[in-house]
């Protein structure tokens, strides 16, 4: 569906009447999970550290009864860094444009419904703060990490997908099975990842259904019948699975939801997402709307994948 580019008049954009639907899915499991656009934590930096350490390997000691001190030795940290990523709309809706709620385009029915939109400059905020909701979506799950030296290009945060590096199962473009979970979550318990209670599989459409496949249990009944694969118990764990359009068609991913957060930089005396009237240059309504948001996505090690998977 066409976008206009530009101040939105009575000729660019009609009204219509009936009842409104929407026709682009606005949901944002991630980013819901992890805190939404409310629940993040809030930091004074474009920049973010992810700090971690790592304790040396088990050993069998030989400390001798009376013996001196042993050598000292310190534990040392380290860390990754993320950073936030500008968000930024203008909306733009001439004075008639916003007072003519009533002309509608073509010829109304008789005794039919009203143009449900009677505030356009409203109507066009809540549609731009849906389009962030997405582009935040995306940017968590495939936003690859970008923090220039100057201002000639664009800072984006680092998405989970790009996060992870060690605890990779290459699929090599085979069918999803249970094998590859096996080694999965075997390598994400041996390479120290907690495994803890909030880890859910994030997949899309193709490989959901071959979750539900491969671990379908289907209770025979002569009324119900069908599966819908939603909590995956393991050797490591109770794994919760989430279905998500952003994650690409060949990947599971592995996530410790309880790392993860929203990274929030507040704008002083506005707050983090806030739309403000710019400048009157003439006889419109323009606004822009405006935050930065960045991808707090703990230890690598918590996370994994299974990538490179057939889809079809």
């Amino acid at each position: 569906m066409a976008v206009i580019q530009g101040q939105g008049t009575t000729f660019n954009l009609p009204n219509y009447v009936g009842v409104l639907f929407g026709l682009t899915p606005t949901e944002t499991p991630f980013l819901s999970a992890i805190g939404g656009m409310t629940g993040g934590r809030s930091v004074t930096a474009k920049r973010f550290p992810i700090q971690f350490y790592d304790l040396p390997e088990p050993e069998e000691h030989n400390h001798l009864e009376g013996q001196d001190a042993p050598d000292p030795t310190v534990i040392t940290r380290d860390q990754v860094e993320n950073c936030v990523q500008i968000f930024h709309e203008t909306i733009n809706i001439s004075y008639t444009r916003q007072a003519a709620y009533s002309e509608v385009a073509g010829v109304p029915i008789v005794g039919g419904e009203p143009n449900p939109v009677t505030d356009e400059l409203t109507w066009q905020t809540q549609r731009r703060l849906e389009k962030i909701a997405r582009d935040v979506e995306y940017a968590f799950v495939q936003g690859e990490y970008a923090y220039p030296g100057d201002n000639s290009a664009a800072r984006k945060t680092r998405g989970i997908l790009n996060a992870i590096e060690t605890n990779v199962v290459d699929a090599s473009a085979g069918d999803l099975e249970k094998a590859h979970f096996d080694e999965l979550f075997r390598i994400m318990y041996d390479n120290g990842a907690p495994l803890g209670g909030q880890v859910v599989l994030m997949t899309n459409s193709y490989q959901k259904q071959q979750l539900s496949e491969i671990y379908a249990y289907n209770v025979e009944d002569r009324n119900y019948g069908g599966v819908n694969l939603q909590t995956l118990e393991t050797d490591f764990g109770v794994f919760g699975v989430m279905l998500s359009r952003h994650i690409p068609q060949d990947t599971v991913v592995a996530v410790d939801l309880s790392v993860c957060a929203p990274v929030l930089l507040p704008i002083p005396g506005k707050g983090f997402l806030f739309r403000e009237e710019l400048a009157k240059t003439g006889a419109s309504e323009k606004h822009q709307i405006y935050g930065e948001i960045g991808l707090q996505h703990g230890p690598e090690l918590y996370h994994g994948m299974v990538s490179g998977l057939a889809t079809a």
